[in-house]
C-alpha cells in the first residue's frame, strides 16, 4: 500500500524504515505529493501551534493553536515549509503576511496570503506593523528586530536560519520571554506524531491544504537539483522522480 513517510529522507530507490514511520497516503494523494508532505507539513503545522515541551527545555515554546483573527507573519514564505505554513495559519482563520523574494509573491497570493512583502523592498521589523505570531524559517536577524515587531503578548518562533541566530535563539529567548509580555523560542519537532499525520491528511482530502511543487528531478539529476535549490528561487518543494 502507498504510505507517507516521516522523518529523515534519502535519495534512493528503495530504503527500509520502522513501521512505526509510515502513514497510509490519501486515495486521491499523488505519489509526488506524497514525496513533498510530511516533514515540511508537520513542521509547518507543529511551530504553527506547538508542542508540549519538555520540562529541562525551558526555551521551548508550547503556544497553543492559532485564533481566528490573528496576525500572523511567515518569513521565508515561498519555500516548503513555508508555504505550508500559509495555508495552515489560514485554515485556522489567521490573517497571513508572507515573507520572500518579489518572484514568490504571486505563488504566496495564490495559496491565500493576505499580504505579501519583498524582502528585498522592505524590513518587516521597521514597519511598525505589529503581528501575534511570527514565524521565521529563515532568520538571519537580531531576535530583539522580531521582538520590535511583536504586539504584546506576540510569539516569535524560530524555525531556521543563519547558525549566528540559531545561538542568539537559544542563549537570548529564554531571558527576553522571562522579563516581557512577548515570548520568543522554537518548538521541538515530534516527526512522528501520529495525530498531526492525521489533521494533515483530512486538510488535504478537504482541499485545505496542498503542496506547492516548483519542479521535479529524476533521481540522476539530484546534484542540478541541489544547485537550483541553493540559488533560492525555488516554490515550495522540489520533487526526485523515480
Amino acid at each position: 500500500k502507498p504510505f507517507l513517510p516521516l522523518g529523515l529522507g534519502a535519495f534512493a530507490e528503495y530504503v527500509a524504515v520502522p513501521e512505526n514511520a509510515l502513514r497510509l497516503k490519501p486515495t486521491s494523494m499523488t505519489f509526488e505529493e506524497a514525496a513533498a508532505y510530511p516533514q515540511a507539513a508537520v513542521l509547518a503545522l507543529q511551530n504553527l501551534r506547538g508542542v508540549e515541551p519538555p520540562s529541562t527545555s525551558f526555551f521551548l515554546l508550547d503556544k497553543g493553536p492559532i485564533q481566528p483573527g490573528e496576525k500572523v507573519l511567515i518569513n521565508g514564505a515561498g519555500g516548503g515549509a513555508g508555504t505550508f505554513a500559509v495555508q495552515i495559519a489560514k485554515h485556522f482563520g489567521a490573517e497571513v503576511t508572507g515573507v520572500d523574494s518579489k518572484e514568490k509573491l504571486d505563488m504566496l497570493r495564490s495559496i491565500g496570503a493576505d499580504h505579501v512583502i519583498d524582502y528585498a523592498q522592505e524590513d518587516f521589523t521597521k514597519s511598525g506593523q505589529l503581528y501575534d505570531l511570527i514565524l521565521d524559517v529563515v532568520a538571519y536577524r537580531s531576535i530583539f528586530a522580531h521582538k520590535r515587531a511583536l504586539s504584546p503578548n506576540g510569539i516569535f518562533v524560530y524555525v531556521g536560519g543563519s547558525t549566528a541566530s540559531i545561538f542568539q535563539a537559544l542563549l537570548l529567548a529564554p531571558f527576553i520571554s522571562r522579563t516581557g509580555t512577548e515570548k520568543l523560542g522554537v518548538v521541538m519537532q515530534k516527526p512522528n506524531k501520529k495525530e498531526d499525520l492525521v489533521f494533515l491528511k483530512e486538510l488535504f482530502e478537504a482541499g485545505k491544504v496542498a503542496p506547492v511543487i516548483d519542479k521535479r528531478y529524476p533521481l540522476s539529476e539530484v546534484p542540478e537539483a541541489f544547485r537550483y535549490l541553493e540559488e533560492g528561487h525555488a516554490k515550495g518543494k522540489l520533487v526526485i522522480t523515480m
